[in-house]
Order: C-alpha cells, then sequence, then structure tokens
C-alpha cells in the first residue's frame, strides 16, 4: 500500500485519538479510585480488615460513634492509626473520627481527662470510654462496654475455698476477672451469710467448694433459682452432700470419677502430658460454641448428666416450666469415667467405671411465668474448674469458650468474644531438600537458563 499524504495525516488522528482515549481511560480510573475504595485482605489471618465478630457489634450499634484520639505530630503513626479507624468508618456510615494533638489543643484534651499520648476517647449515646491503645480489641471491646447500658453483675461465692477472682496465684481466676471487666462486666465476691443476692441482671458463680454450704446458704441458692437467678456452676470431681438439693433443683447429676482420655495419637498431637487432660475437639450445635473453631481442655473434669423432667412445678407465685438442656461439651468414645486412682495411670473398669462418650458441660434454659410477664432462665453447669485458672486461661479456646458463656447467660448473645487475630502466614517454614531445590532453581538454573535465551537472540539478530 502506497502512502500518501492522507494516510499520513490518517495516522496521526488515529493517534491523537488513542492518546486522548488513554489519558481519559487514566483519569477516570483516578476518579473512580477516589470517589469508591475496594479494599481485598488476602492474609491468612485477616489482619488488615476488621473480624466477622467486630461487623456483627457494629450492626448491633443504632447510635452515631465519636471518637477522638490524642496523639503526637508523628505523621508515620497518625497514618496507621488513621488506616485503622477507617477500617471502622467504612463499615459504620455515623462513624466519626479526629486525631487531635494534645500540645496544640489543651483545653480539649483537659477536658477529656488526657494524661499522655495515645489515650483516645470514644463518645456512643451520651456515655463516654476512654482506652489507652489504640487496636481492634481495645475499641470493639470499649464499644461492648457502652453498648451494655447497666453492667451485668457477676457474683462469685466465696467462703468455701473457691477460688477467686482476686487471687493472682497461677490457679487463681484473676486474668479471667481482668478480661471480664474489659468486656464491661462488673466482678464482685459475695458471702451467702451477709449478703443478699440479687436475681436482676446477675450471674451467680458457684465453684467447687472444699467447706460445706450451712442450710442458710443452701436456702439462698435455691430461692436465687427459684426465683429465675442466671446460675454459672463450676465443679471439680467429689461433690459436697451440701450441694445435693441444688443439684436436685437444676435436675442434674455429678458422675462419680474423673473424666480420662487415653487416645495416644490425640495427646500426642495435642501434647497432653496425663489422660486426665480432656481435649473437646468438636461442639455441639449452640449460641455458646456455634462459632467456636478451636479446641478447649479441661483438666480432672468431672463428668455430668440431665434426670427427665415429668411436670411444672409452682413456687413462690412462679410457674416453672420444664429445663431445656443442650450438652455443650462431649467427650470422644474413646473416654471413660476413671473411678480409680487416676494419678498412676488409668485403665477401664467395666464394673465401675462409665465409658465414653460422656457430657462435661450442659447449658439448661428454661421459662418462668409470673403474673405479669414470661422470663427466660438460664443456667451452665461444667465440670471442671481448671479450665479458666491463670495457668490454663490462655490454652486453646479455654477463654473464648468462657466469654462466650458469661454472655449468653446474662443475655448478650450478640456480644461474643473476639478471638486475637493470627498470623500463620507470615513466616514460610520449608525443609531442607526444598529450600536447597528452590535455591538451586532460583540462583542458578533461572540465571543461566535467562541468559541462555538472550544469547541465542543476540546471536539470531547478529547474523541477520
Amino acid at each position: 500500500m502506497k502512502a500518501t499524504r492522507r494516510s499520513h495525516l490518517q495516522h496521526r488522528i488515529q493517534h491523537l485519538i488513542f492518546i486522548v482515549l488513554l489519558l481519559a481511560c487514566i483519569g477516570f480510573a483516578g476518579w473512580m479510585s477516589n470517589e469508591y475504595n475496594q479494599r481485598s485482605d488476602w492474609t491468612a489471618g485477616k489482619r488488615h480488615s476488621l473480624s466477622n465478630d467486630t461487623l456483627l457489634l457494629l450492626k448491633e450499634l443504632p447510635f452515631s460513634i465519636n471518637l477522638r484520639s490524642y496523639q503526637a505530630d508523628d505523621p508515620a503513626l497518625n497514618k496507621a492509626i488513621i488506616e485503622i479507624l477507617n477500617r471502622y468508618k467504612q463499615n459504620k456510615h455515623d462513624f466519626s473520627f479526629k486525631l487531635i494533638n494534645p500540645d496544640i489543643f489543651i483545653e480539649q484534651a483537659k477536658a477529656d481527662n488526657i494524661k499522655h499520648y495515645g489515650q483516645t476517647v470514644i463518645e456512643y449515646n451520651g456515655q463516654f470510654e476512654r482506652i489507652d491503645t489504640l487496636s481492634e480489641e481495645s475499641i470493639t471491646n470499649a464499644l461492648i462496654r457502652l453498648h451494655r447500658n447497666n453492667k451485668p453483675e457477676l457474683l462469685f461465692v466465696s467462703q468455701h475455698g473457691e477460688r477467686t477472682p482476686s487471687d493472682t496465684s497461677p490457679v487463681g481466676y484473676s486474668e479471667l476477672a481482668s478480661k471480664l471487666i474489659s468486656k464491661g462486666f462488673k466482678i464482685s465476691e459475695i458471702n451467702l451469710l451477709q449478703n443478699v443476692l440479687p436475681v436482676e441482671n446477675s450471674v451467680l458463680i458457684l465453684g467447687s467448694i472444699n467447706k460445706q454450704l450451712l442450710e442458710n446458704e443452701q436456702n439462698k441458692i435455691l430461692q436465687y433459682i427459684n426465683n429465675g437467678g442466671q446460675v454459672l456452676w463450676l465443679q471439680d470431681p467429689a461433690v459436697d452432700d451440701s450441694q445435693l438439693s441444688i443439684a436436685a433443683a437444676l435436675n442434674i447429676n455429678f458422675i462419680d470419677g474423673v473424666v480420662v482420655d487415653n487416645n495416644q495419637e490425640v495427646n500426642r498431637m495435642l501434647q497432653l502430658s496425663h489422660p486426665a487432660i480432656i481435649p473437646i475437639l468438636e461442639y455441639k450445635l449452640h449460641p455458646i460454641t456455634e462459632k467456636m473453631k478451636y479446641f478447649t481442655l479441661f483438666t480432672t473434669a468431672t463428668a455430668i448428666s440431665s434426670n427427665p423432667e415429668n411436670t411444672s412445678g409452682n413456687e413462690n407465685n412462679h410457674t416453672k416450666l420444664n429445663w431445656i438442656t443442650s450438652n455443650l461439651l462431649i467427650t470422644s468414645e474413646s473416654s471413660w469415667s476413671e473411678t480409680d486412682n487416676f494419678i498412676l495411670g488409668v485403665k477401664f473398669n467395666k464394673e465401675r467405671d462409665l465409658f465414653g462418650p460422656l457430657s462435661i458441660g450442659i447449658a439448661q434454659q428454661r421459662q418462668i411465668k409470673s403474673e405479669t410477664e414470661l422470663n427466660s432462665q438460664r443456667v451452665v453447669i461444667i465440670g471442671d474448674t481448671d479450665f479458666i485458672a491463670n495457668n490454663n486461661l490462655g490454652k486453646g479456646a479455654n477463654l473464648e469458650f468462657i466469654l462466650n458463656t458469661f454472655n449468653w447467660l446474662t443475655k448478650n448473645d450478640n456480644l461474643i468474644s473476639i478471638s486475637p487475630k493470627n498470623a500463620p502466614d507470615v513466616k514460610l517454614n520449608l525443609s531442607a531438600p526444598l529450600a536447597a531445590i528452590l535455591g538451586l532453581l532460583f540462583l542458578i538454573a533461572l540465571p543461566i537458563l535467562f541468559f541462555t535465551i538472550g544469547a541465542v537472540t543476540w546471536f539470531k539478530r547478529h547474523n541477520k
């Protein structure tokens, strides 16, 4: 085809149109990137996006959220903080935040009682919460506390050798208490001889006792249950006779012996040192456990069974319907309740021992009809007190399980616990042979291949 002035002109016009369209596309793409923000978090632990638990909580918050974070003039730090807070803003339209330099806005910092850099004030529904660090866990926990208009009170029965929330030893509950307070609960130790048990907005925690309950104490607990109070009962093997009336009121029995599981494969996989340490790998469907993905560990636990109920009863002008019982924690088929001395070794005795699966944790619920309203009563019984002690709370999903339990007992099923995000994809573990193969491939084979391709290409062009 012969080139003419006309064809040259058409060719230039085509080039010009192409450049104009290319610039228009670039400009349109830039405008789209400013107007719309789409992100995709491909990390294994979803470390750069909000957890599903936080997203569910934000949907439950009807009021606007205002956040004021007092930070030093550090561009890199402020950029990281803005990235965290934007995750909340993108998922709740009435979430707003400001980064404030307390050295400049001195009066505002004094009004918010700011003591040092890094403190943040969160305002929600006329209430304020001050936190010292900015992370998803701290922000979301503060929102949970603000969302609880009236803090539920957790009443730990004391004076009978029970484990206490003030005990900082390895077998105490101080770490659990700290976590519960951060979630918006109120913690109290109660003496049954001196104090009255408030039924409203409370949970009574019964621990495994070493001293007998007096008749007056038993009557107070039974009255609390009959009036519709929520109960968490943590019980080790060998139940005291003074607790049998409480077990009868809840229609449960504690099975003799210590639950053991001599499954060598599971013990090796989880590095368990004794058969009396019981892992729960799968959970029954229940609001407490439905979102749990990791195992829980229980030590020297006792099994629990529920009794069938026949009729409804009338006490104190209340009509109580039958308990609806759900098994939360079921041991494996290789477990059994060991009635002999389990310390030196375990062996199933078909005449005395009860073979699994066994339940070491149950949840019960019933409706209580008064003259004016219908109330729901919730009770959880767990055959172990060790799993939430300071030295065991961080094992597996023990913390998640107990937080979910308290949220269910206080009828805050939507305020579920937020597990820390793990980061399994930040370190690449390679075996020695695979590392050697990859080293040979990238350090020797690929450079030789590229050099050969380049040499062949140069040689062919040189000979033309």
